[in-house]
């Protein structure tokens, strides 16, 4: 076989801007790089000085698509520092809208973003042209999502009512009420539409796995647990950094992280699923296991379906917190501003994301660290590419490129969000 590499210079249908390099020597891949090459946007520095009160919309907008994430982790992480519990309705508000945030995001991936790459299409427009009904019914899912977003946080982009404590204000429960329909609708069609995913073709494709995910006694996770994962590994938020280590490398903005004296890890709707299955609807996990999507699977193209499984998962904890919702007398907890260190971590669409913050006596953040779910994700994406490119070496490089920018949608990529990336580059000597 001819040596050569391969260069991708933007991937497609990827949050953001990245690049992909594979050389190929002998017949043999012997390197790949994804490459991040957006400048770094310096978020963690330009929040030292501010108010611990404005850290929650600035890191929104890190992301247009799941801000809600960021408020969230932001949120918990000074409360942490302050010894803050928030419980009762406001915590289920945040369960609430942080199920919109599911519901929008997964919608826009799994049907907008991956499924052409299942169908055969170049992109959702093409798609839309034989599969109309299908698209249509995943705009307004997506919609239902936004909406939810929008009566809890005052706005479906960048929401501005959520704040340290709780919110500023809570919504009307008729509000809530007006979507419920809506939202009955959307669990039908997630119904359907798992059961339209499982008769797609999957590749087989499969490595042996660290997943890692929040972990609840009680529920499946949003907001709050230990991190733990399938190898072991089970910690509190604030062990994070003794159990987690980003790395830079020359050819990414963005940074690598990994099990300390492990390796690459797994974060996601796939972590999650694998992880706490039993924490799942019931609705939920006996879709699944009609379909024969069961723990623990190891295949990352099928992280379609756990996206699916959890919009259905979304939808139905959002009816069962709607149903039982009473307005609060007061939307937020009061505290006391106090210097300390603080940590937190939720589940953003993509995965865990964490965020630690040092504050003073006055409530100023004198150093932040925020670790997006991309950036855990970009080591275990590299070594995915690498194996799974090589059971593709003797297609042409457009096939090639196709299957490898395929294998990274598996993950979802906020590529904007991870730089602190995409382009395929594939050389053969």
């Amino acid at each position: 076989m001819k040596d050569k590499s391969i260069r991708v210079d933007y991937l497609a249908r990827v949050e953001g801007e990245g690049a992909l390099y594979i050389k190929v020597k002998n017949g043999y891949v012997v390197d790949v790089k994804l490459k991040i090459f957006e400048p770094p946007r310096f978020f963690e520095a330009f929040l030292r000085g501010r108010n611990f009160m404005e850290v929650p919309d600035i890191t929104a907008r890190i992301c247009g698509i799941c801000p809600i994430a960021y408020q969230m982790s932001s949120s918990h992480a000074i409360e942490n520092a302050f010894g803050v519990k928030v419980d009762g309705v406001i915590r289920e508000l945040r369960r609430l809208i942080y199920c919109g945030e599911w519901i929008e995001s997964h919608a826009l991936h799994v049907f907008m973003l991956h499924l052409p790459d299942f169908l055969g299409y170049d992109d959702v427009i093409q798609m839309a042209k034989d599969y109309p009904d299908i698209v249509q019914k995943a705009l307004r899912l997506k919609k239902i999502g936004n909406e939810i977003v929008r009566i809890i946080g005052g706005r479906e982009i960048h929401p501005i009512n959520v704040r340290v404590g709780g919110f500023y204000k809570a919504p009307a429960k008729s509000d809530l009420k007006k979507i419920e329909d809506d939202l009955k609708w959307a669990r039908d069609f997630s119904v359907e539409s798992i059961k339209f995913l499982a008769t797609l073709e999957f590749p087989e494709f499969e490595q042996d796995y660290e997943f890692v995910a929040l972990s609840h006694p009680s529920e499946y996770p949003f907001n709050e647990g230990r991190i733990v994962s399938n190898k072991g590994l089970n910690i509190a938020v604030n062990e994070y950094d003794s159990n987690f280590i980003e790395e830079h490398l020359p050819h990414s903005n963005a940074l690598h992280s990994r099990v300390i004296n492990r390796g690459a890890y797994f974060v996601g709707p796939l972590a999650r699923f694998n992880l706490n299955f039993d924490k799942l609807s019931n609705l939920a996990r006996e879709i699944a296991l009609e379909v024969g999507f069961k723990p623990e699977c190891k295949n990352p193209f099928k992280s379609i379906l756990a996206r699916a499984v959890e919009t259905l998962y979304a939808c139905d904890e959002a009816l069962r917190i709607i149903a039982n919702y009473e307005e609060p007398h007061k939307p937020y907890v009061d505290f006391e501003v106090k210097p300390g260190i603080g940590y937190g971590c939720t589940e953003a669409p993509r995965g865990i994301l964490y965020h630690r913050y040092k504050i003073d006596e006055k409530g100023i953040i004198l150093d932040a660290k925020i670790v997006p779910p991309t950036s855990q994700n970009l080591k275990m994406i590299e070594s995915d590419l690498w194996k799974f490119s090589a059971t593709y070496l003797n297609l042409p490089d457009d096939e090639l490129t196709w299957k490898c920018e395929q294998a990274i949608r598996n993950y979802d990529p906020c590529i904007s969000c991870a730089t602190h990336f995409l382009k395929l580059y594939i050389e053969r000597e």
